[in-house]
């Protein structure tokens, strides 16, 4: 293995979902070791009951300290927080044990990053109940690593191939949403969009900006944020320098940015965001009752530190069962090396 490759801290995610088996799943891949050094933060007793599961011949190799790690390829080196008793786990359920080991876990792999002791961090998935249930009253994810890492102005950016999306607002009502969209707070997010895709290596990011309302609101004729907040917004984008168009219909945005008329897209909210990325990366097979491809990934931008992540949830009805597919995992490794590599070499 060489020394050159980034160092990327996986989060375990909820022990009673499928974040420790698709962990296990995507470290049982030797290539994942041609472009990173891996390893796992959460709790080594779950991480070996996670092999099992995934029917994955690893050893699991508890550490203390990223010096400690080996990197080797059949051996998972994780970090222990010794959070988890196994005999009390119960996959499927909501529970404060789960939720507080998934917070802990996120916790840790953002002070080894903040403290450059990795290079980038990807997190499993984590169930908002159980996280809240053991008293971590976050929505989410991203912020958590808003808050560690102090950052006020960041953004979730979701990619499933060449279809790139950032959100102006995310986990909030939708009512509260609309009231969100302000000039200032879609202009940054603009720019984050614009340096990531930069800094993804892409000369002259192409960037669409999605419309609030129907049809971008026509004229006025269905609502007034178009031409108070988004429009003004798009304007002062321009005269940075930025390539943007707006704001589109999001009803026509997203397959001309499927189509590659666009490098990233700024949606307004939530669902706006996530649906078009969904269906373009989640596959249902009704035959065979299953997933064929769960394959979207997040990234949070704006972040002092590299965070990447599944697109997915804990699939508490998947957990403890061998079946879960590490598809989205394999990718948000991927994408957190890529950007780990730029990094390194500035």
């Amino acid at each position: 293995m060489s020394n050159n490759l980034p160092k990327i801290g996986i989060s375990m995610g909820d022990p009673a979902g499928i974040g420790p088996e698709i962990a296990a799943k995507t470290l049982a891949l030797k290539n994942t070791y041609d472009y990173c050094r891996p390893l796992v933060v959460g709790d080594a007793a779950a991480m070996e009951q996670a092999c099992g599961i995934a029917a994955a011949a690893l050893k699991v190799r508890p550490i203390s300290g990223v010096g400690e790690a080996r990197f080797e390829y059949g051996t998972i080196d994780v970090f222990d927080l010794k959070n988890v008793d196994v005999s009390k786990l119960r996959h499927g359920r909501v529970s404060a044990m789960a939720g507080n080991a998934a917070f802990e876990a996120v916790k840790k792999v953002i002070e080894l990053a903040m403290a450059n002791d990795i290079d980038a961090t990807v997190t499993g998935p984590l169930n908002k109940e159980a996280l809240n249930m053991a008293g971590h009253h976050y929505t989410g994810h991203t912020e958590i690593y808003a808050h560690y890492t102090n950052t006020k102005d960041y953004t979730m950016m979701l990619a499933e191939g060449s279809l790139r999306v950032v959100h102006v607002t995310t986990h909030v009502s939708l009512r509260e949403a609309c009231d969100l969209v302000k000039k200032q707070r879609v202009l940054t997010v603009i720019k984050l969009a614009f340096d990531a895709m930069k800094s993804f290596g892409i000369a002259d990011p192409r960037v669409g900006v999605a419309g609030l309302n129907p049809h971008a609101s026509d004229g006025g004729l269905f609502g007034w944020e178009e031409e108070k907040e988004i429009i003004p917004a798009i304007e002062e984008a321009k005269k940075l320098g930025i390539n943007v168009e707006g704001p589109v219909p999001a009803d026509t945005l997203f397959s001309k940015a499927r189509g590659g008329w666009y490098d990233i897209v700024v949606a307004m909210y939530h669902d706006q965001g996530h649906i078009p990325l969904k269906v373009v990366g989640f596959t249902w097979n009704e035959k065979e009752k299953k997933w064929n491809s769960v394959s979207g990934i997040n990234v949070t931008l704006g972040l002092p530190i590299i965070r990447a992540s599944v697109d997915h949830g804990t699939a508490f009805g998947k957990a403890g069962k061998g079946t879960a597919n590490p598809e989205s995992l394999i990718i948000a490794m991927e994408y957190a090396a890529k950007f780990a590599n730029v990094r390194i070499k500035k």
